[in-house]
């Protein structure tokens, strides 16, 4: 049944998806999961507390890495269990894949994930880079989870990442994005282009509001209750400076906003890519992907920002409001998905500003 499947080249949609599950590709995932152009994966009910965060290489599987004396503890995910912050764990995904030659795959944290600094990344059998799926693979898929600021309580069936397919080289060039730019615009202002689109940081706010600061020491963050906590127990707001600039203390956890309102043409999909260490010491954003129709419509008022993660490295770094901070890539889908983002798919963020994650209630 696989060999009939006709794919297109570029990021496959919630529909193709959905039929590589049926034909047996994608065993174990839940079609209520899937997203405009990924797949919401899911923990199973194994997990291990491990010493470190490793790699299997291609030369063992992940199996035989925790074999090797990584794993400190075992754990069921059955009734739930407590990752703490500060610790790092594996957990065995209920989602397995059987890969076509010409269909490779790539992960990242949901955004919901990113915004409480928890640090997820795919692992596959004989890998030798994180959230990177070679075209063809055949195994079990795994995740890493490190908890960063605040400890969680997650449970078999709970959601952290998120799995996106494609097929070919679908990914624009800087003169591809500039002319898909011209034609519908990518941002609310001019565009940077350079190997991606350029995003600054927002330090200036009507409401004067333009951030929040994690607080150390918070109550735990059930993964699944969404609205349920009070964000003062484990934010505090950054009023506008009048300096122009922040200082980040290293190690300490801020969510910021972008400049830029950003919109997502129905027929291609983003991804937020690593920092260049070029643009400063410090990291931006976990969560990478960007679904079809975020922050677009059809009459044209297009506008979301990018909520920024933003954590400092070694030392302390100052950040002036409109600083680049991080670039998106765009790729075309190979078929636009029938719900976007926003549209008659749920979604957490569209139109958003400065927001947090989806557990906490509106500040």
């Amino acid at each position: 049944m696989v060999n009939q499947l006709t794919l297109g080249n570029g990021v496959l949609p919630a529909e193709s998806i959905a039929q590589l599950m049926e034909a047996g590709v994608i065993t174990g995932g839940d079609r209520a999961r899937l997203q405009p152009a990924s797949l919401d994966l899911t923990l199973g009910a194994r997990a291990w507390r491990v010493r470190a965060s490793f790699l299997p290489s291609r030369a063992r599987t992940v199996k035989a890495r925790i074999d090797d004396g990584l794993a400190m503890q075992a754990i069921d995910l059955s009734d739930g269990a407590v990752f703490e912050r500060g610790c790092v764990y594996l957990v065995e995904l209920n989602e397995r894949l059987a890969l076509p030659p010409t269909v490779e795959g790539a992960a990242n944290p949901k955004s919901s994930t990113g915004r409480i600094d928890v640090f997820v990344r795919l692992v596959t059998d004989y890998g030798a880079a994180f959230d990177e799926i070679p075209a063809g693979y055949n195994g079990p898929l795994y995740a890493e989870i490190s908890p960063r600021t605040f400890s969680i309580l997650a449970r078999q069936g709970s959601s952290l990442n998120q799995l996106r397919l494609k097929v070919g080289d679908c990914l624009l060039d800087d003169r591809a994005l500039a002319a898909l730019h011209k034609e519908t615009p990518l941002v609310d202002g001019a565009a940077d282009i350079m190997d991606g689109l350029g995003l600054s940081v927002a330090l200036t706010a009507e409401d004067g509001m333009i951030g929040w600061r994690a607080r150390r020491h918070s109550a735990l963050i059930d993964i699944d209750k969404v609205g349920a906590l009070d964000p003062n127990d484990f934010f505090e707001p950054i009023t506008q400076p009048s300096s122009g600039f922040i200082i980040l203390d290293p190690d300490e956890f801020y969510i910021l906003a972008s400049k830029e309102a950003l919109a997502i043409p129905p027929d291609y999909a983003a991804e937020m890519t690593p920092i260049s260490p070029g643009l400063g010491e410090f990291r931006v954003h976990y969560a990478g992907f960007f679904d079809p129709g975020f922050g677009w419509s059809a009459d044209g008022t297009n506008g979301s920002r990018g909520v920024l993660e933003v954590r400092s490295h070694d030392a302390p770094f100052v950040l002036e409001d409109g600083q680049l901070v991080a670039r998106l890539v765009y790729e075309r889908m190979a078929e636009r998905p029938q719900n976007l983002y926003g549209a008659a798919v749920k979604s957490n963020y569209q139109g958003q500003g400065l927001k947090l994650s989806k557990h906490f209630r509106s500040a």
